[in-house]
C-alpha cells in the first residue's frame, strides 16, 4: 500500500502568447483563467494510478490563496481522495519556501499518522520556471529525489521512474519513501466525471496556515524568448498562380 502525496500550483491558462505582469515577476493573469500545469497534471494521474494499483491514498495538495481550491477540487474530481490547502501569497514564495511549506506538511500528517511514501511533483512551474522545489524537499526530507521523468511506478518498497536521458531511456529504482518530479508526455490524464465532480465538491478541504514566513524568490525579472520570425510568400493570385504551385510541389518532391 503506497499513500502518495501529489503537490499541484495554480498557474495562469496562457494561449499562444505570454504577457509578463509590470515588475517581470510573473505571467500577466488578469484577463484569463487559471489551471495547473501539464507536467502537473500528470503527477495526478500517476498518483491516482499508483494509490489505486496499490491499495493506498491519493492526497493532493498546494501552496497558495484561496482561489486555489479549484486545482484542489479537480484533482479530487479524477481520483484524488483528501487535499490540503497552505493558504499563502504564492507571488511572495520562492522555491525554498514552497519546499519548507511542503515538508511541513508532511511532517504534520505523519504526527496524524497519515505517511506520504511518494511525494509527486511537476518537472518546473509553469509560470514562473522554478524547478528546484523537488530537490529541495527531498533534502529537507531526507529522501531519494529523481527529476524529470515521465512514468512512476511502485512495487512493494521500490519506485520505478523512466524518463528520457541523453542517450536514450534511463529508468531509475529508488527506495520508499522518496521524491520524484515528472515531465509531461508519459500518461494521458483523466478527466473528471460527473460522478467525481459531485464527489469533490463534498470533499473537506483541509487549510493550514504556513509554517514561516516566506523568504521570497530572490529572482530578478522573468524575460520573454524572442518570437520566431515568420515568412510567407504569396505564388500568385487566381488561375496564375496554378505554374508557381507545380513548380513548389516539384521542388518538395510530389510528382503526378
Amino acid at each position: 500500500m503506497t499513500d502518495v502525496l501529489v503537490c499541484v500550483k495554480r498557474v495562469p491558462d496562457v494561449g499562444s502568447e505570454v504577457t509578463l505582469t509590470p515588475d517581470a515577476q510573473g505571467v500577466d493573469a488578469r484577463h484569463i483563467g487559471f489551471t495547473t500545469s501539464a507536467h502537473e497534471a500528470c503527477a495526478v494521474e500517476l498518483a491516482v494510478r499508483i494509490a489505486g494499483d496499490t491499495g493506498g491514498t491519493a492526497t493532493v495538495l498546494t501552496v497558495g490563496d484561496a482561489d486555489a481550491v479549484e486545482q484542489l477540487r479537480t484533482a479530487l474530481g479524477v481520483g484524488c481522495t483528501a487535499a490540503t490547502l497552505v493558504e499563502a501569497d504564492a507571488a511572495a514564495l520562492g522555491p525554498a519556501d514552497v519546499a519548507r511549506e511542503i515538508a511541513a506538511v508532511v511532517r504534520a500528517h505523519e504526527g496524524e499518522g497519515r505517511r506520504h511514501d511518494l511525494v509527486l511533483l511537476g518537472n518546473d512551474a509553469a509560470d514562473s520556471g522554478d524547478f528546484q522545489v523537488g530537490i529541495r524537499l527531498a533534502y529537507l526530507l531526507e529522501r531519494p529525489v529523481v527529476n524529470g521523468v515521465k512514468t512512476v511506478s511502485v512495487d512493494g518498497d521500490t519506485v520505478t521512474a523512466v524518463g528520457d536521458g541523453p542517450d536514450g531511456v534511463e529508468t531509475f529504482r529508488v527506495p520508499l519513501p522518496a521524491v520524484v518530479t515528472v515531465l509531461e508526455g508519459g500518461v494521458e490524464p483523466r478527466y473528471p466525471t460527473i460522478t467525481g465532480r459531485m464527489k469533490a465538491k463534498k470533499t473537506p478541504i483541509e487549510t493550514r496556515e504556513p509554517a514561516g514566513a516566506p523568504a521570497g524568490a530572490g529572482r530578478v525579472r522573468l524575460t520573454l524568448p524572442p518570437a520566431q520570425p515568420s515568412t510567407v510568400e504569396i505564388l500568385g493570385r487566381g488561375p496564375e498562380a496554378a505554374p508557381a504551385v507545380v513548380d513548389l510541389l516539384e521542388s518538395l518532391g510530389v510528382t503526378r
